[in-house]
């Protein structure tokens, strides 16, 4: 899997996630919490301390970014996550579709203190 950010995606995410000490990677998911059952999901990213055991790395221009192989089918092999400068929210897209129009950035490190 390859993901490629823009540099508007970019400077949204470091802006807003990595300006403090922190380390932390991204993991491309696709979140099915209240969506009723496993097929129903929408793609999300998600700043983690570190991937989970069966976690994947995918290549990116930009970012360690990591990806849960079984969640692998509901994405293409190659994704552009990107951002209208208008919008706070970033869109995850392939040559083919969009996956997610308003797509979440999601802070699950247990390092950075929340307020």
């Amino acid at each position: 899997m390859n993901v490629h950010f823009t540099e508007e995606a970019a400077a949204h995410i470091r802006a807003r996630h990595f300006t403090h000490s922190a380390a932390g990677a991204i993991k491309l998911a696709y979140d099915t919490d209240g969506c009723g059952c496993a097929v129903n999901g929408v793609a999300a990213l998600w700043i983690v301390d570190s991937p989970e055991e069966d976690d994947q790395l995918a290549s990116s221009n930009l970012f360690t970014v990591f990806y849960d192989p079984k969640q692998e089918l509901f994405f293409e092999d190659k994704l552009t996550v990107d951002r209208k400068p208008e919008q706070q929210s970033l869109i995850l897209k392939s040559s083919q579709q969009t996956y997610n129009p308003s797509m979440r950035l999601i802070d699950r490190r247990s390092s950075i203190p929340r307020k």
